[in-house]
């Protein structure tokens, strides 16, 4: 299933409760640019598109839809805390 990519970017901002304005800011282009991103009049530079990845800590292949999985970025944590972050996924996943 192809998930368009103004949906996705919509769904993960309002996963982590921003703003268009705070997006933007975020990812150094105006509110207006990301509605027209979330809308499809519009679609993001390779370097917009890098930085959404980041503040999302998704690939750009998940944005874009090639990948169907998430993945979660922890190149900035010690071992300690990315045993820790796994902790938690299974701990979320075992609530289900």
């Amino acid at each position: 299933m192809i998930i368009h990519l103004g949906l996705k970017i919509k769904s993960l901002r309002m996963e982590r409760n921003l703003t268009q304005k705070q997006l933007a800011d975020m990812a150094g282009v105006a509110a207006n640019t990301i509605y027209s991103y979330e809308s499809g009049n519009r679609y993001p530079s390779y370097g917009v598109l890098i930085s959404f990845a980041r503040i999302f800590h998704v690939s750009t292949d998940y944005l874009l839809g090639l990948k169907q999985l998430k993945s979660i970025d922890v190149s900035d944590l010690n071992e300690q805390e990315v045993h820790i972050v796994l902790q938690v996924i299974d701990l979320l996943k075992t609530r289900k």
